[in-house]
């Protein structure tokens, strides 16, 4: 008996302070019906490695290119999946809500549907990857649009990391990452009805991480 070989992608993103996960209706069993992780089977003809068979499937399956596609683990065993011995290969992305289509829907990562196969614990066990990476890296800014100020930034972080942040001390840690450069004669409005410099991210890190020896 063969082994069946599949990728999945865990989708995140932030929404009114919340992360939410991007899921798609199974539409052939097993699990016909059910909210499911986007996945697909790996194709030799088309694939060169797992990565290049989940960013296929996010694109297929959200409308999805992500910049910054990272592998969490895989999942194997006898016992996952109804059709056979299976092994899937997760990878997750950190996306803006403006750029998800295709025919997937959100739901906020604390309050999921009945999911198929393992779905609940990568689920569980991305987040925690990323709650924890967001401490010492970049990782978060992916859930930002093309073009963010400061403060909208900060709001990104303490959502992600699900504790408050001093503005300052944030400030100083970013300019340590090194990822920002301005926007040139672009800002909007703040608090007080200020206005606020845009940011982008510098070109290197776009599709990669900046990463800190200590915790923001």
């Amino acid at each position: 008996m063969s082994i069946i070989l599949t990728v999945d992608a865990v989708l995140l993103t932030l929404v009114e302070g919340e992360l939410e996960v991007a899921l798609f209706k199974r539409d052939t069993e097993p699990f016909k019906g059910l909210w499911a992780l986007p996945g697909g089977y790996m194709h030799e003809d088309q694939d060169d490695h797992a990565g290049a068979a989940a960013a296929r499937v996010l694109k297929r399956k959200a409308g999805v290119v992500s910049p910054y596609l990272e592998e969490y683990g895989t999942f194997s065993g006898p016992g996952r999946d109804p059709r056979g011995w299976s092994l899937t290969v997760v990878y997750y992305a950190l996306v803006p809500p403006s750029v998800l289509g295709g025919t997937v829907q959100r739901f906020p990562v604390g309050r999921l549907p009945a999911l198929p196969f393992d779905h609940a614990q990568i689920i569980a066990g991305v987040v925690a990857r990323v709650r924890n990476k967001a401490a010492y890296s970049s990782l978060p800014a992916f859930l930002c649009g093309d073009q963010f100020t400061v403060p909208e930034l900060h709001a990104v972080y303490e959502a992600v990391l699900a504790q408050p942040l001093n503005l300052p001390n944030f400030r100083r840690k970013l300019d340590d990452l090194g990822i920002l450069e301005e926007v040139p004669g672009a800002t909007r409005l703040g608090g007080r009805n200020r206005p606020a410099q845009l940011y982008r991210l510098k070109k290197q890190f776009r599709s990669a991480l900046s990463v800190r020896e200590r915790g923001l």
